[in-house]
């Protein structure tokens, strides 16, 4: 297992990433979550871990620029929460529900990538290919019942070839 990823917070709001000895954005720490690295953000100065701190002000810039995931009324209820003797339930709750909601993703892309083959393009050249099979095959049949129906004299004039009546 490797170990936790040491980022710098400096007084002059500058974030240092120990491991590749850079300055970094909250878009890059925001990469690290997504990426599913273990990190702790430490004030440069006091050693204070502000972890929390990081992680609520992407939640907060996240919220504010696109399709927010919190609505105001649920925010609303968990301000409610705080200082309460259910604020611990509550905590327990939502980190389950979250570890649940992970889960279930997890084995949802699983799924799609078992039934697409693991490649998309794959999936789709495979669906190509199936249809063009079946296109032809369509075609075929309908070469087929033509040339079955010229072969027993069957033109479409209702069986008179010469065009007279018998």
């Amino acid at each position: 297992m490797s170990e936790t990823r040491i980022i710098k917070k400096y007084p002059n709001r500058r974030l240092y990433d120990t491991a590749i000895s850079s300055y970094i954005t909250l878009a890059d720490v925001k990469r690290l979550v997504l990426d599913g690295v273990d990190f702790e953000v430490v004030d440069a100065k006091t050693k204070a871990d502000l972890t929390r701190s990081i992680l609520l002000q992407i939640i907060s810039e996240e919220e504010e620029g696109g399709e927010p995931i919190f609505s105001s009324d649920l925010l609303a209820q968990i301000i409610r929460s705080y200082g309460g003797n259910m604020q611990n339930l509550l905590t327990s709750y939502l980190e389950k529900s979250m570890e649940m909601w992970g889960e279930q993703q997890r084995v949802f892309q699983e799924r799609t990538r078992d039934f697409m083959g693991g490649d998309p393009m794959e999936m789709f050249n495979q669906i190509t290919e199936r249809n063009l099979a079946m296109w032809q095959a369509m075609s075929g049949l309908s070469e087929r019942r033509g040339r079955s129906r010229n072969d027993k004299g069957d033109d479409g004039d209702g069986g008179k070839e010469d065009g007279g009546d018998r």
